[in-house]
């Protein structure tokens, strides 16, 4: 995934959001969300909630999210002078870093079709990309953890599950996609072998809607690194998969969540970004450990996405360009970019966890080092 707030950004901002009203925040992936920071503690043991409340109670200073899974930290509201204060006069503070705006990869545009089935008819189609990697699988009882927009809580070709499903918005509880990202995403993943509409790599399985983003696409890295934090906090299992089709500036706290989530036995599928540029730049995309894959795009024929992210960070390649899935409204869409490779990975994964094997390599990755094609055995 990636980031840079630019003009791309905004024309994707408005296929979704047109005649809704402004945000109550910053608009740009990247942008400093005023007065929100997050702190992390250094190791070793803690009552994270109870330190977070008494050192911001002698600052001045508001709790937003206590980490306590993947990151032993909390994010508050708070003045850049309050945090000053703060690191300098508590040792067990680690380091804090500025809160900024993680959203939806540049570049991405949405053909939508209504529901009914993936061309608005009544007959079930197989996406390319689920063809290229050999799919569909038999889903194997995992479930997978979408950290996005969302999904449709009601789409007839997901097996959603609402009992897990929350949302790290401080201003919306709804689990429900307003935009529709995070709705396709899980159908690339898990979409249902039956009559109509599309099927996903790992077909029938369970998908839990972890709302991160708004109806424009965008959220708060904190409230990103809060949805790690509850995935890591034991209701994902080891063998389930999360995936992350959204990114952000570098951060230290939520490269360190991604890992720590994978450290649970949680595999994470990460899109690279659609900045055609070095993926080590963003988060969580040069996140780097145990059961964590970064993830960049090729089109038909193995050819490199042009829009890709790229480098050292990339474990993978996967279908990205024109994939069709499951979309908000009970619809179906055709979208481009990592976004969309990622997923692919996270069904592999939830089928075979990392037990799967390469099936060739793209063609033309900028790099120089043509990223594998994971495949279905």
């Amino acid at each position: 995934m990636t980031t840079s707030g630019s003009t791309a950004l905004r024309a994707f901002a408005v296929v979704f959001a047109a005649g809704f009203s402004a945000p109550t925040f910053a608009q740009e992936i990247g942008d400093p969300i005023p007065d929100s920071y997050i702190c992390v503690f250094k190791p070793g043991p803690i009552n994270v909630g109870l330190e977070a409340r008494t050192s911001l109670a002698k600052v001045g200073g508001q709790v937003t999210h206590v980490y306590q899974h993947a990151l032993h930290g909390f994010a508050a509201h708070l003045s850049s002078a309050a945090v000053g204060a703060l690191v300098a006069h508590n040792p067990m503070i680690d380091y804090c870093e500025q809160d900024r705006i993680a959203g939806i990869p540049d570049g991405a545009t949405a053909t939508a079709r209504p529901g009914g089935g993936g061309g608005g008819g009544t007959t079930q189609s197989i996406p390319w990309g689920v063809a290229r990697l050999g799919g569909p699988g038999i889903e194997a009882g995992k479930t997978a953890w979408v950290i996005d927009s969302g999904i449709d809580p009601t789409h007839p070709d997901l097996n959603f599950d609402g009992s897990r499903s929350k949302s790290f918005l401080t201003n919306d509880t709804s689990v429900a996609d307003a935009n529709g990202h995070g709705t396709h995403v899980a159908g690339i993943i898990a979409a249902k072998d039956n009559t109509f509409g599309v099927v996903g790599v790992a077909a029938g399985a369970k998908v839990v809607s972890l709302r991160v983003l708004d109806r424009r696409g965008n959220g708060p890295d904190s409230g990103v690194i809060a949805a790690i934090d509850y995935a890591a906090s034991g209701v994902a299992q080891p063998g389930d998969v999360a995936n992350l089709s959204l990114i952000t500036t570098l951060s230290q706290a939520m490269n360190t969540s991604v890992v720590n989530l994978g450290a649970t036995g949680v595999f994470v599928a990460i899109a690279a970004g659609n900045n055609a540029a070095d993926a080590s730049a963003y988060s969580p995309a040069s996140a780097s450990g145990p059961n964590v894959y970064t993830v960049s795009a090729f089109q038909q024929k193995d050819t490199w996405a042009t829009f890709s992210n790229f480098g050292s960070p990339v474990d993978f390649s996967e279908p990205g360009v024109s994939i069709l899935s499951t979309y908000k409204g009970g619809g179906y869409a055709t979208l481009s970019g990592t976004s969309m490779a990622a997923p692919h990975l996270a069904g592999l994964m939830l089928l075979y966890g990392t037990n799967f094997v390469t099936g060739g390599q793209v063609s033309g990755d900028p790099d120089g080092q043509p990223d594998p094609i994971a495949v279905i055995k």
